[in-house]
């Protein structure tokens, strides 16, 4: 008698009926509404943003590359770097010394005495240019040869082709500017195994 008819539907208590003039939907928490904020703060709205935030991510990619390339690191390292050949090709020129540590240091001192006035001091100049320049050639020709003895034995199985190129370009370069880094120092013995 009062008890519930079969007919009559059962109300849902899950179900909110929305308010005349309401949002229609519930209210975000602290935590949810600070969450988006996050979100639509970094998302850049304008082209000026989007530059701004490309140009901080390059930055940071850059950095991590060349962090990487110092520490000599094979993942950052251009594939003209990679493999045990060229490490033992950087490690074996880096260990000799070459006469173009001092080259700096002889062009400053024939640009001094070029700029002497004095004809003898003039063609003194001209003769430490052209002997410096005949020690770097004779330099780079004795490097060729024992390095290419050195990579026969080493890596017997392995192409030769480039190997010169890179070994000169490096020794050409101050030991300081060289990339990616020096791991040994002058007069260091290399090891064996450099698989």
């Amino acid at each position: 008698m009062f008890g519930r008819s079969k007919s009559e539907p059962e109300a849902d208590s899950t179900v909110v009926e929305p308010k005349p003039g309401g949002k229609g939907r519930p209210t975000p928490t602290r935590k949810e509404a600070e969450a988006a904020a996050k979100a639509r703060a970094r998302v850049p709205r304008t082209r000026k943003e989007q530059a701004a935030r490309a140009r901080e991510f390059r930055a940071e990619n850059s950095k991590k590359i060349r962090e990487g390339m110092k520490a000599g690191d094979e993942r950052f390292l251009p594939p003209r770097d990679r493999g045990p050949v060229r490490r033992f090709i950087r490690d074996y020129v880096d260990s000799r010394f070459t006469i173009v540590e001092l080259l700096i240091p002889l062009l400053i001192l024939s640009m001094i005495l070029g700029y002497s006035g004095q004809p003898a001091l003039v063609s003194a100049s001209t003769i430490v240019i052209l002997v410096t320049f005949l020690f770097v050639i004779i330099d780079m020709v004795l490097l060729r040869l024992r390095l290419r003895k050195e990579l026969t034995r080493r890596f017997p199985e392995e192409p030769t082709k480039g190997t010169t190129y890179y070994a000169v370009m490096r020794s050409l370069q101050m030991k300081f500017m060289r990339m990616p880094k020096s791991k040994v120092k002058i007069g260091q013995s290399l090891p064996d195994d450099y698989r």
